[in-house]
């Protein structure tokens, strides 16, 4: 008993202390894709920060993958959300002191997202070093509604926010919330002594003396030896592509067709976030189908109706409906897929598999905008949620017919 008390603390610590962090992001991220298109309605300027804000983590995450498997993944955790806390410092000083250009705020994301590319496969690597296997669907299904619920917070708080106060402040209380979140996990987050062999980085690695391109490339190596990382990479770049008109081109499909209004993207992110907390629940109690694979075929399905359905819909209230509809599939996506590496990949290498699969999904949502995102000016975003979430249903009927999928997912 003693034990799994210690493993359930930690677990909810860990969350915990993430969850606060990633409300002052939120608060960042919302501020700035808000300012950007309140200010501009252009879809190349969505596009530019979606570029910045993603594309420096592909490059950066097959290193941060490598340090996961080489170092405390704790402390490189805390060291991630350090580095992105003062960025933000030093942008929101920038912006106090009258440099107000989009440069800024373009170059804060770039930064921003050099710190995540990092951050990102440390915290999915360490979740196993703290949490039983076979509590992995449950943990990060309510990990999945936790954060849900600060994106929930997060939107209404900066659309509040942007209302009363200049942008800087907003980036100066992601700095307090990135501060509470690292002591959380330095000073109460113990890892058990029951769990440390699990997700643990190798002693071999940690050791290493030899290049980090050399731990890559034996990283990549044993993802060539596995086809069902290969496929599952495969067929998740596919939907990440299909997926960003989705994810960025629908609070400009809002200003455009509803009203450039505060409260209808605040509206649109807290129904979304309500959907994905409802979901996270969802799975977190009930785990998905028995093999994950059939869960994440109909998550697709899901996700690809709804946005078809967004791209028809001309009443704002029934866009809504669809749009918390979409939050609750996508951790029947999210929380399968992670749970399939983090039982099924080697401990000392799940560091590496997570830095690859953080590369590609940072390269192919910003590919996706690099395409969408022009199309938006010259071609009606309807049009383009309909042609993806088209592609989406089709994508789940390969999902399902993937024999390596289907036995691996058992």
């Amino acid at each position: 008993m003693a034990q799994g008390i210690n493993w359930k603390r930690n677990a909810a610590l860990f969350v915990g202390g993430q969850a606060a962090s990633l409300f002052g992001s939120l608060l960042v991220q919302y501020a700035i894709m808000w300012h950007i298109t309140l200010v501009t309605q252009s879809g190349a300027a969505m596009t530019i920060y979606v570029v910045t804000g993603i594309l420096p983590t592909f490059f950066m995450s097959p290193f941060g993958g490598v340090w996961a498997d080489r170092f405390n993944r704790k402390h490189l955790i805390n060291l991630a959300d350090g580095g992105i806390a003062l960025v933000t410092l030093l942008a929101a000083a920038a912006l106090a002191a009258g440099y107000d250009g989009l440069w800024i705020l373009f170059a804060c994301s770039a930064l921003r997202a050099v710190g995540q590319g990092i951050h990102s496969p440390a915290v999915s690597a360490f979740i196993p070093q703290i949490t039983p296997q076979e509590h992995l669907s449950k943990i990060n299904g309510i990990n999945s509604s936790i954060q849900s619920l600060a994106m929930i917070a997060a939107p209404m708080a900066s659309g509040a926010l942007l209302s009363f106060v200049p942008l800087q402040a907003i980036f100066f209380i992601d700095t307090a919330t990135a501060a509470a979140g690292i002591a959380i996990v330095y000073f109460l987050v113990k890892i058990p002594p029951s769990l440390r062999g699990a997700g643990q980085p190798h002693p071999a690695a940690q050791k290493a003396g030899g290049s980090y391109f050399h731990d890559l490339r034996q990283g990549l190596r044993y993802v060539g030896r596995h086809r069902f990382i290969l496929e599952l990479i495969a067929l998740s770049t596919a939907f990440f592509i299909l997926v960003s008109p989705l994810a960025f081109l629908t609070p400009l499909q809002v200003t455009r067709s509803f009203g450039a209004d505060v409260w209808r993207l605040t509206a649109v992110e807290v129904a979304f976030s309500l959907g994905m907390m409802t979901g996270g629940i969802v799975v977190g109690f009930w785990g998905g189908f028995k093999n994950k694979i059939y869960s994440m075929a109909l998550s697709c399905a899901m996700t690809g109706a709804s946005a078809m359905a967004l791209g028809v819909l001309d009443n704002f209230w029934f866009y809504l409906a669809v749009v918390s509809v979409t939050g609750l599939t996508l951790p029947l996506y999210n929380t399968p897929s992670m749970v399939l590496f983090q039982s099924r990949v080697d401990p000392e290498y799940m560091g590496r598999v997570f830095g690859v699969f953080t590369m590609v999904s940072s390269l192919m949502m910003p590919a996706g905008m690099l395409l969408f995102g022009p199309l938006s000016d010259v071609v009606s975003i309807n049009v383009l949620l309909v042609a993806s979430g088209a592609g989406m249903m089709l994508l789940s009927i390969a999902f399902a017919a993937s024999k390596t999928l289907r036995e691996v997912g058992r």
